[in-house]
């Protein structure tokens, strides 16, 4: 390899590394908003037409906050609206809250397929194994029926204190 060549690759190569370091991540528009919002409720989660078998009770909204609090609340907060949750808004896309119209939109099965199957690439994971088909039955309920914002106070895996 001759000096000259050597030298242009370094040049090229620094030329595509300033190129990249001037890349910036920016908010999607209000059109790429709507395409993602369908794109998802009508392609990418399935379940739409599941029904949940388990009934409506204070007991099964009760098991399914309990299965929400030990796995979902890392990023959710206790209550489901990000409560305490640091990064909740900073990250993209950002966590959304379960009391949102947009996740209330799903219906139950898409919210338990997501439950079991994660919602890549928004850094939602999927707890297939980590709960039977009935605990994720339950945190659909659970998600259903979510007290009010901040009533559970913040995470303790965040300093708060659990009431």
């Amino acid at each position: 390899m001759t000096r000259a060549f050597a030298a242009s690759r370094c040049v090229l190569l620094a030329a595509g590394l300033a190129g990249l370091a001037g890349c910036a991540a920016t908010p999607p528009s209000a059109t790429e908003t709507k395409i993602a919002y369908w794109t998802k409720h009508h392609v990418t989660v399935h379940g739409k037409k599941d029904v949940n078998p388990i009934k409506v009770t204070e007991e099964n909204i009760e098991e399914g906050k309990q299965s929400f609090t030990s796995y979902c609340m890392v990023c959710h907060g206790l209550d489901g609206q990000n409560t305490g949750v640091p990064f909740a808004k900073t990250i993209s896309p950002p966590v959304p809250s379960l009391a949102s119209a947009e996740v209330q939109a799903y219906t139950d099965g898409q919210l338990k397929w997501i439950i079991k199957n994660g919602l890549y690439p928004s850094g939602m994971p999927p707890s297939n194994g980590d709960f039977s088909e009935r605990e994720m039955w339950e945190m659909v309920l659970y998600i259903r029926h979510l007290p009010k914002p901040g009533s559970l106070g913040d995470p303790a895996v965040y300093g708060g204190a659990t009431r």
